[in-house]
């Protein structure tokens, strides 16, 4: 009732184009989430429009109820609208502010904990997985820490388990790799298979993929850090506070929380956390 009514609103100041182009895109959600079980419903709308915008132009398709035909009827059709709407794989070290920030806060952080858990909420593939093992390893923190990684979407789960890189990749990563501090050769931290890389099996063994839904599961463990930038930036403002709910549900006090951007004085449990490093989005719980 009330995502009619709030439609009702805005059907009344859109134009006509846009008005129905906004119904069609609730549908398609609603049939993404009835079908298949993936709620995008509460996601940043702009976002999802255009993302699903790339969809059409990539699929030569006029309309989202062209898009939505396809969904329901054609075999593998939701599949790649699912992808696109999905966190989009990141990089391995394509952040190296983010990573010099990791290795500070958790270096810090994480030496007074017995047995840390570090959940990657919504990983952005191994890309994202492999740095956080590898800067950990770096400090001297991995042989004792277990990083959760966790997907929604359970083809992409399967994918990311057995994914590589390009061996031939690795020189180019180099420079990204020393400027998120890392003092060493970043191929050391590999094997190389017929021209793939594969992460270290002692660091692979230190991350466990797994399926979890933000938008719909609930908290499955403790942890002693939460990391989600990625996700986060693409929720709409109730679904942000939904999970940011369920992060303070599941980080142990005094853990760290590393998100997308500056907690507001009105997200969920703000008041419980306590800045790490100024302006930068990482917090410890103190409440």
């Amino acid at each position: 009732m009330a995502a009619l009514t709030a439609f009702a609103a805005f059907a009344q100041l859109a134009p006509p184009s846009l008005a129905v182009e906004e119904l069609e895109i609730d549908l398609l959600l609603e049939a993404l989430f009835q079908r298949h079980g993936y709620d995008f419903r509460d996601y940043d709308r702009q976002l999802v429009r255009r993302k699903l915008l790339g969809v059409l132009a990539a699929r030569d398709l006029k309309t989202v109820s062209a898009l939505q035909e396809r969904v329901l009827h054609e075999p593998g059709a939701a599949s790649g609208v699912l992808r696109a709407l999905a966190v989009a794989p990141s990089g391995l070290f394509d952040d190296p502010a983010w990573a010099r920030e990791a290795r500070e806060v958790l270096g810090k952080s994480l030496p007074s904990a017995a047995l840390p858990k570090i959940w990657l909420a919504e990983c952005a593939g191994i890309g994202e997985a492999w740095t956080l093992a590898i800067l950990l390893q770096e400090a001297g923190l991995l042989a004792r820490t277990e990083i959760f990684a966790t997907i929604a979407n359970e083809e992409m789960l399967t994918e990311t388990r057995d994914a590589t890189l390009d061996a031939t990749s690795l020189p180019a990563l180099q420079e990204r790799y020393a400027e998120a501090g890392g003092s060493g050769t970043l191929a050391d931290w590999f094997e190389l298979r017929d021209g793939r890389a594969l992460l270290l099996p002692r660091l692979r063994a230190r991350i466990t993929w797994a399926g979890h839904n933000l938008v719909t599961d609930a908290s499955f463990n403790e942890f002693q850090a939460i990391l989600c930038r990625r996700a986060l930036a693409d929720f709409g403002p109730m679904l942000r506070q939904r999970v940011l709910r369920l992060f303070h549900e599941s980080l142990a006090r005094f853990g760290v929380l590393g998100v997308d951007r500056e907690l507001a004085p009105g997200d969920a449990h703000a008041g419980a956390y306590k800045p790490l490093l100024g302006e930068a989005p990482w917090y410890r719980r103190v409440e």
